[in-house]
């Protein structure tokens, strides 16, 4: 070998040795809202989710990224002839973070605690039908159910659902410890979560050692971090107008997805004067939602006429009850004793969509004498006063749960819609499971809301990613409030 051979040699293997040394095995990820705490069984922010949902927590079962529902926690189930009784094998060898062990007990304690009295899960509704939860054996457990539920597998997927251990619970908000391929590393309020790799996960490995979930509630702010790289991905990017810039830079990829968000004005039905249908039917009738699509998200977003998503087979296209007629929305506050209009609130919480789309809500409902006071709220803030205080009269958000529309028949849910014909359709709907006559009820579910005009629909959530070119793994629509950290890893 000549001396030019040995030096090339010699360079080549230095190269290999600094690209093994400098690979990355982690990634920053941005988020608008940051989370109340860290236990996706006791309240309703999706920001938790997006933390902890298939990192640090698992359920029996669990969403893909394309809806899919799979295997969690339970490797298997058997499912009786009446449709009543689920039995679960689960996985052995499963380990909680502490080191102990994940087993049938614990899946009893986590529905029994989540269906219970005295529960504060934000989707209590989901473990209703549950008559009783059984141990069979370390790694059996029979669920029975009062009535047979074609959507069971789909609930136990929820983040509400997830199995949590008992001696856990004291400090689950702020040291959640659960089965994920990630655990719990630190939390500075305000700046940063951050989560590193379980080396005793009981599934395969993730690529990524570490991950980091920083806050960044300003969409300039978004937009400069991302173009510096200090962040390797945001999902739901809060800029839109900003995706051009974007698409044309090779450093970055533009992700274009749907998402289960049903972006709504939601409407206090039990506030004067929301509790006249008329009144609620000439705010519907005021909205203009291409505007909205068009001026807050600059055209990104499907409108919708109710609260279902668009993309869903059972979806009936129901804008044209709602559609814009100022002078129709004049007529009925006229009809319904309001002919100089009303004064109420608009709360607004961070994302962009809400904020820049209540503006545009806002002067749209100033224009048929509806004055609304914008009141922009913090995260941690509206969960206060909105949804557990229902001290609000009209509020912007997005609800990115998955097939949702349940929540139309809880009365005490925030936005306290009582209709006892809608009620009894669910519960009609949780015991069918029929496909055809499945659609035919969530068809019905849809119309029926609509034509009560419970809130103001507006649109269908798009879901827009903006990450470095060279991460990849990452979901393109959002099925469930997730960052699945599985599946992602760097390319050369």
């Amino acid at each position: 070998m000549t001396f030019r051979s040995v030096i090339l040699a010699a360079s080549s293997v230095l190269a290999m040795s600094a690209g093994l040394a400098t690979a990355k095995d982690s990634a920053t990820f941005a988020m608008q809202l940051e989370p109340p705490h860290l236990d996706p069984t006791s309240a309703a922010a999706q920001a938790i989710d997006s933390v902890v949902y298939l990192n640090i927590f698992e359920g029996l079962t669990r969403f893909m990224g394309d809806g899919s529902i799979a295997p969690g926690l339970a490797e298997s189930w058997e499912i009786s002839d009446d449709g009543t009784v689920y039995t679960f094998q689960l996985h052995d060898g499963v380990t909680f973070h502490d080191g102990s062990s994940m087993d049938a007990e614990d899946v009893k304690f986590s529905l029994d605690r989540a269906r219970a009295e005295d529960s504060t899960n934000a989707q209590k509704a989901l473990f209703a039908g549950i008559e009783s939860v059984e141990v069979i054996d370390p790694l059996t457990v029979k669920i029975t159910l009062a009535n047979p539920n074609g959507n069971f597998l789909f609930n136990l997927a929820w983040g509400d659902a997830v199995v949590v251990a008992p001696e856990s619970i004291e400090d689950i908000k702020t040291n959640p410890i659960g089965t994920g391929a990630y655990t719990f590393s630190e939390w500075v309020q305000g700046d940063r979560i951050v989560l590193e790799r379980n080396p005793d996960y009981w599934g395969e490995q993730p690529a990524l050692a570490k991950a980091t979930f920083k806050m960044i509630s300003d969409p300039t702010a978004a937009f400069a971090a991302m173009m510096a790289e200090d962040v390797d991905a945001i999902a739901n990017f809060p800029a839109p107008e900003n995706l051009p810039q974007f698409e044309a830079d090779p450093r970055f990829q533009v992700l274009y997805g749907s998402s289960e968000g049903e972006t709504i004005l939601s409407t206090n039905n039990k506030q004067p004067p929301f509790d006249d249908v008329r009144v609620r039917q000439a705010v519907a009738h005021a909205i203009n939602r291409e505007a909205i699509i068009d001026g807050a998200m600059f055209g990104l977003g499907t409108p919708i006429g109710t609260h279902f998503a668009p993309h869903h087979p059972a979806y009936v296209d129901l804008t044209g009850n709602s559609a814009h007629d100022p002078d129709k929305a004049k007529a009925l506050l006229a009809e319904a004793g309001l002919p100089d209009g009303f004064e109420t609130t608009l709360h607004l919480p961070p994302p962009s969509y809400a904020r820049r789309g209540g503006e545009i809500v806002a002067a749209q409902l100033a224009e048929v004498g509806i004055k609304a006071e914008i009141i922009n709220v913090e995260w941690a803030q509206w969960l206060e006063t909105v949804f557990r205080g229902k001290n609000f009269g009209l509020t912007i958000v997005s609800h990115t749960e998955p097939m949702d529309i349940g929540i139309y028949a809880r009365p005490e849910y925030y936005f306290q819609y009582d209709n006892p014909d809608f009620q009894s359709l669910i519960e009609t709907l949780n015991v069918t499971t029929d496909p055809e006559k499945r659609t035919e009820l969530l068809q019905k579910a849809q119309t029926i809301i609509s034509e009560d005009y419970v809130n103001g629909f507006l649109f269908q959530l798009a879901w827009p990613t903006v990450a470095n070119a060279k991460l990849q793994g990452l979901w393109v629509n959002a099925p469930t409030a997730a960052t699945d950290l599985s599946a992602i890893s760097w390319t050369d």
